[in-house]
């Protein structure tokens, strides 16, 4: 499993460099947000350009995430593919996080 972190303006960007984010790589996913958000990067940023599928074990990763950060920081995403997004709204996640169409969205405030 694949994740990359940069920081890009405010945000601290990580990448998940995977196709699918399910139950096979969730785990270790949220372990890795936990421990950004506790080594201080507070401004979080998702990037899920490369992700095609993702199964309510990803999601739950995400949420995961986003609860770790509450009151501390921000949490978003950026870039969700049509799958994706299709998951979010369908599961009414798309009403939990904020959601760029781009990084570059994020960074400029879209």
């Amino acid at each position: 499993m694949a994740f990359e972190i940069r920081e890009e303006g405010q945000f601290t960007v990580v990448l998940v460099d995977e196709t699918r984010l399910d139950a096979s790589i969730a785990e270790s996913f949220k372990t890795y947000l936990f421990d950004q958000i506790e080594s201080g990067k507070n401004q979080l940023l998702v990037d899920l350009s490369q992700v095609r599928f993702m199964d309510s074990s990803g999601l739950g990763a995400l949420v995961a995430g986003l609860k770790k950060s509450a009151g501390s920081g921000s949490f978003a995403l950026a870039s969700a593919q049509p799958a994706v997004k299709d998951l979010f709204d369908l599961t009414s996640m798309d009403k939990l996080f904020t959601m760029h169409n781009s990084v570059a969205d994020a960074i400029q405030g879209d």
